[in-house]
C-alpha cells in the first residue's frame, strides 16, 4: 500500500508519515506541487493525501492530471480551509474524500479505505443547512467561491470583491465556526 502525502508542513507531513506507516502503509512525503507530480511518477501510489493550501500553489490543481496518469489512486484532499465550494469542485475534479484539519488517524485511515459510510462532504453540507449560516459565514463561503472561480488568485479574486488583497487574505485565515 503506497501512500503519498504532499503537505507543505513538513513537521505535519512528518507526524502523518509516521501514524501512516504504523498501519501498513508505505509513506513518501513531498512538500511542493511539482515534487509531488514527478514523486507520481516514480513511486506510482496507491493513494494520497493532498494538501489544498501548497505554499503558492492550490493543490486542487494537482487532482487532474493525478488522476489522469494513476486512474485508480485514492485520493484525499485535506484542508485547513474547508467550505462547501472547494469540496464540490475537489469532489467533481476527482478527489475520493474531502476532510477539513484537524483530523484523526482513524477518520483518515476511513478515508483512504474508502469506509466513510457518508463522504465527509456531505456531512459538511448537512451540518452547514440544518442550522443557519452567520454572516461571517456568509461571506467567508463566498470569498471561497470566488477564489475558486479565480483558480486561486488572491490578488484578482480581491480586486472582483472590490476590498484590498491584505484584507481579504485576513478574511480567508478566520474561518468562520458554525453556529
Amino acid at each position: 500500500m503506497k501512500l503519498l502525502i504532499v503537505e507543505d508542513d513538513t513537521a505535519f507531513a512528518a507526524t502523518l508519515v509516521r501514524r501512516l506507516s504504523k498501519h501498513g502503509f508505505d509513506c513518501q512525503e513531498r512538500h511542493q506541487a511539482d515534487e509531488a507530480l514527478h514523486a507520481c511518477h516514480q513511486f506510482r501510489p496507491d493513494y494520497l493525501i493532498l494538501d489544498m493550501k501548497l505554499a503558492a500553489d492550490n493543490g486542487l490543481m494537482l487532482i487532474k492530471p493525478i488522476r489522469a496518469l494513476l486512474p485508480d489512486i485514492r485520493i484525499v484532499l485535506l484542508t485547513g480551509f474547508a467550505s462547501i465550494a472547494t469540496a464540490v469542485e475537489a469532489i467533481q475534479m476527482g478527489a475520493n474524500d474531502y476532510l477539513a484539519k484537524p483530523v484523526d488517524t482513524q477518520m483518515l485511515l476511513k478515508a483512504l479505505k474508502g469506509e466513510n459510510s457518508e463522504p465527509n462532504t456531505l456531512k459538511v453540507e448537512t451540518d452547514i443547512e440544518s442550522k443557519p449560516m452567520s454572516p461571517e459565514r456568509l461571506e467567508w463561503e463566498h470569498i471561497n467561491q470566488v477564489l475558486s472561480s479565480n483558480d486561486g488568485n488572491v490578488s484578482e479574486t480581491a480586486r472582483q470583491l472590490g476590498m484590498h488583497r491584505r484584507t481579504l487574505q485576513r478574511k480567508l485565515q478566520r474561518k468562520p465556526v458554525i453556529k
